[in-house]
């Protein structure tokens, strides 16, 4: 009978490999069409490789805890001449794939495994991609040093030069590198590689942040009369949906010369999750009322906390929200992602006297600090404080979310 191998699927923009985490059937079992055969891990989420129709799997080659690249292959399906037909497969002999297996290796010193294993970089779902051009002063054998043990220029920032203008040599590397070895050293996960990578990318244009303390009391009692209770960073990605729409070019991205504004406006936000933050999206945030959006907004911070978010879950949004106060904080200068424009921070809410006019003495209200920051390339301080004033009004009367 025919057979049709089971390939590693794209599972989100820019993924390019993901890890095998777990084999759901054996050799010999049939499986129906759509059927989930492996359980594997990307920097983002947990996902299924299912089969396109039913059959028997032959053979698997795929081994837990190895990595595969998109479009490789996972093990063969035995299917039906009609499945193999409607497919386009022709029965012909099963390809020969050649198999994972430990090449020679030579011999390496334990600084270079123990470096290898801990700071390897990888391109496992990174929200952009991850190309950058490294320090000025790197010669072609520092930085195919480099590159073997998987550091990036900024990893150097605590390297002291000794060579030509402060160049960082061979020898201060392979120096600094014996010295951390006296240290603790443990693996970095594939979301933390991720999440540093994303963060340095975004530090290379100028940032800024503006404050605004905003009254959240009107919010808190409209909250506490619905009956599907939004929570406070869900109130404050509505306000900033419909600011947006009202004016999309400031979450625009600068290219070159030009302003590209949003084909939509999709806003992220944040959630913490094992080892890194993960940011959902919801698609079209400025056309759903505050109480439709409720139930999605819930769901996606529960997928997210399990790391089992689709691919059309995440990636693409135009800003994000980012709700630092249920740590405690009050303020926070939080960096917006690569290829994001602005980032809304609220901080925690707390109790401080308030000049009333009318009473003619202070009165206690809940005030909360927002910030925003934002790429100074493409908006200024005057706009992005007409924006945080826009949300405040909004926020203020939570009848128009």
């Amino acid at each position: 009978m025919p057979q049709i191998p089971i390939i590693m699927p794209q599972l989100g923009e820019s993924i390019a490999e993901a890890s095998i985490v777990s084999i759901t059937f054996s050799v010999g079992d049939h499986v129906e069409i759509d059927t989930d055969v492996f359980e594997v891990e990307t920097n983002k989420a947990i996902m299924s490789v299912t089969v396109p129709c039913a059959g028997l799997i032959q053979e698997i080659t795929a081994v837990v805890g190895e990595s595969y690249p998109v479009g490789a292959t996972l093990g063969f399906l035995e299917i039906s001449d009609d499945d193999a037909k409607r497919l386009g497969v022709d029965d012909a002999p099963k390809p020969i794939i050649e198999k994972k297996a430990s090449p020679p290796k030579k011999p390496a010193t334990e600084k270079e495994t123990s470096w290898k294993s801990s700071v390897e970089p990888t391109l496992r779902g990174l929200p952009v991609p991850a190309h950058a051009e490294g320090a000025s002063f790197l010669s072609p054998r520092m930085k195919a040093r480099m590159t073997e043990l998987g550091l990036h220029s900024a990893d150097l920032a605590g390297v002291a030069g000794s060579g030509a203008n402060g160049r960082v040599t061979i020898e201060d590397l392979e120096a600094f590198l014996e010295d951390l070895e006296r240290n603790k050293i443990t693996p970095a996960s594939s979301m933390r590689v991720a999440v540093a990578d994303a963060m340095r990318r975004s530090w290379t244009r100028p940032l800024a942040t503006v404050v605004l303390p905003i009254q959240c009391d009107i919010m808190l009692t409209h909250r506490k009369n619905q009956p599907l209770k939004a929570g406070p960073a869900l109130y404050a990605l509505r306000a900033l949906a419909i600011a947006l729409g009202e004016n999309s070019a400031i979450a625009g991205r600068l290219v070159g010369a030009r302003i590209i504004h949003p084909r939509s406006i999709d806003i992220g936000f944040a959630v913490e999750a094992a080892d890194g933050v993960l940011v959902p999206v919801i698609r079209n945030a400025d056309q759903f009322r505050l109480v439709e959006l409720v139930e999605r907004y819930n769901r996606l911070v529960e997928l997210a906390r399990a790391r089992r978010l689709s691919a059309r879950d995440t990636g693409g949004s135009i800003a994000t929200i980012t709700n630092y106060g249920v740590f405690g904080l009050t303020m926070a200068t939080p960096i917006p992602l690569p290829e994001q424009t602005l980032l809304l921070g609220m901080g925690v809410g707390q109790i401080t006297p308030h000049w009333d006019k009318e009473k003619n003495s202070f009165v206690p209200i809940t005030e909360a600090q927002f910030t925003l920051s934002f790429d100074h390339r493409v908006l200024d301080g005057g706009a992005a404080g007409r924006l945080l004033l826009r949300i405040k009004e909004l926020l203020n009367a939570p009848e128009q979310l």
